[in-house]
C-alpha cells in the first residue's frame, strides 16, 4: 500500500514527545504529527489530546527531506468534527474558570468565618 500526499489513513500512536507524536501506518511506515497539527487550538501538552497505542485518523501532508511522513490529525477531521472539537474544548475552559472563581470565593468565606469565630481582630 503506497501512501501519497493528501491521503487520509488510520494509524497507531507509537511515541509521544513534547513536539508531537509519532504514528505508525498500516504499511509499516511511520511519520510525525507535529504539535501544531493536532488541534485548531493551542496545544500545551500533546498528552492532553493523544495517548500511546491509540488508533487515529491522519492526513498525509507530504514527505520531508529525511524521507519521513509529515502527518496531520486536525486536517483529517471533517469541518463539522473540527468545529465540535473546538466548542467542547472551549466549554471545558469556561467550566474551569467558573470552578476556580467559585473555589476562591468559598476559600475567602471560610477565612472570614474563621476570623469571626476567633473574635475577629481587635484593636486595643
Amino acid at each position: 500500500m503506497s501512501v501519497e500526499a493528501g491521503a487520509i489513513v488510520e494509524g497507531t500512536v507509537v511515541k509521544i514527545t513534547h513536539y508531537g507524536a509519532f504514528v505508525e501506518l498500516p504499511d509499516g511506515k511511520s511519520g510525525l504529527v507535529h504539535i501544531s497539527e493536532i488541534a485548531d487550538t493551542y496545544v500545551k501538552d500533546v498528552k492532553d489530546y493523544l495517548k500511546e497505542r491509540e488508533r487515529i485518523r491522519v492526513k498525509v501532508l507530504g514527505v520531508n527531506e529525511k524521507g519521513k511522513l509529515d502527518l496531520s490529525v486536525k486536517q483529517a477531521l471533517s469541518p463539522e468534527e473540527r468545529t465540535a472539537r473546538v466548542r467542547s474544548r472551549a466549554s471545558f475552559e469556561d467550566k474551569l474558570k467558573a470552578f476556580m472563581k467559585e473555589s476562591e470565593e468559598r476559600l475567602l468565606d471560610l477565612k472570614r468565618n474563621t476570623e469571626a469565630k476567633r473574635g475577629g481582630r481587635r484593636k486595643k
